[in-house]
């Protein structure tokens, strides 16, 4: 009966990975999300963001032929010698950046502010076709940007989780291109310092923790099937869909995501850097940014508002002054 032995010893472990796959696979249709109640301090503060001037939507073509959306603001006094690129947060999109661009236009920077991939006009909302996309697009946003101003340099500045995509932005391949950073009230991801514990966070996004976890085991496996799930969904006010992203896929949230190892990713950092925040942020622990990068050679700047909250990083004048100043710096 050794032969038994010799097939039931294989068999066993593919009845163990079947089971396996059907465990995942049951996770992740079991549990769908359920949208949070509105969060009014976000939607109140997009509802403040000065839209006066802003200029209409231009687009580029990204290497996988879809035209993607930006705003572009120039510069006034004409020849264009610095670019700043502006991240949005989470579920937003490029209009609610318009206050700050005014403002770093007036010093004569050139400002470009894209609908990141999933967002606004670039593409599904919701969705991208593979994790790293984004980084793609940004290349092609740079290539693009240095053909029409070869003489120009960039900065970089991100919002909430658009601030920690910037990190990842800053700390990767394309790390060369930029000569500055700026990070308002960064999202460095749900087990930073930096970020509120669900006890005492306002309730932003509800995560659905299990198809986040199923689809994280398949990646490690080497199986990028079913990454289009949507993973997490946001506060937003009923109606609101047509004007923002409510809900990311895995993928999206992944390649939105701050780097893992966020000591290594500060360190690596070539760039001057320059992180605000307020400090009555409902969904950050400002206080704790300096924890996080103290230490740190060449230091990096924090600066904490007293009594501004998350979204008034976008539109109250001190943080909008805070923000200029902060590029201002050589």
């Amino acid at each position: 009966m050794t032969w038994l032995k010799w097939v039931w010893r294989p068999l066993r472990w593919a009845l163990a990975a079947v089971g396996l796959c059907c465990l995942v696979a049951g996770t992740l249709l079991a549990f769908p999300l359920s949208r949070p109640p509105e969060l009014v301090s976000i939607h109140a503060g997009a509802l403040a963001v000065d839209q006066s001037g802003m200029p209409n939507v231009s687009r580029f073509q990204a290497r996988d032929g879809t035209f993607l959306a930006y705003r572009l603001y120039p510069p006034a006094g004409g020849d264009p010698q610095r670019i700043a690129i502006l991240f949005h947060g989470s579920a937003g999109h490029s209009s609610g950046m318009n206050g700050i661009a005014k403002r770093l236009v007036a010093d004569n920077l050139m400002v470009v502010s894209p609908d990141l991939r999933g967002h606004g006009g670039s593409g599904t909302r919701g969705d991208i076709a593979y994790d790293g996309q984004l980084d793609d697009d940004i290349q092609d946003l740079i290539a693009e940007l240095s053909r029409q101003y070869p003489r120009a340099r960039f900065d970089l500045l991100g919002f909430s989780l658009g601030g920690g995509f910037a990190l990842r932005v800053a700390t990767g391949p394309l790390a060369a291109n930029f000569a500055r950073l700026v990070l308002l009230a960064p999202y460095l991801g749900y087990d930073a310092p930096s970020t509120r514990s669900a006890a005492t966070s306002a309730r932003w996004a509800s995560p659905d923790i299990p198809r986040i976890t199923a689809l994280t085991v398949l990646r490690r496996l080497g199986l990028h099937c079913c990454e289009g799930l949507p993973v997490i969904v946001y506060a937003l006010p009923p109606g609101s869909a047509m004007h923002a992203t409510s809900r990311y896929s895995y993928r999206l949230l992944a390649n939105l995501s701050a780097p893992a190892d966020l000591g290594s990713a500060f360190r690596s950092l070539k760039m001057p850097t320059t992180i605000i925040a307020g400090g009555a942020d409902e969904l950050m622990q400002s206080d704790k940014y300096a924890d996080i990068v103290r230490g740190i050679e060449p230091p990096i700047e924090v600066k904490i508002l007293p009594g501004l909250g998350h979204m008034d990083m976008l539109h109250a004048p001190a943080a909008i002054e805070a923000i200029g100043t902060a590029f201002k710096e050589e």
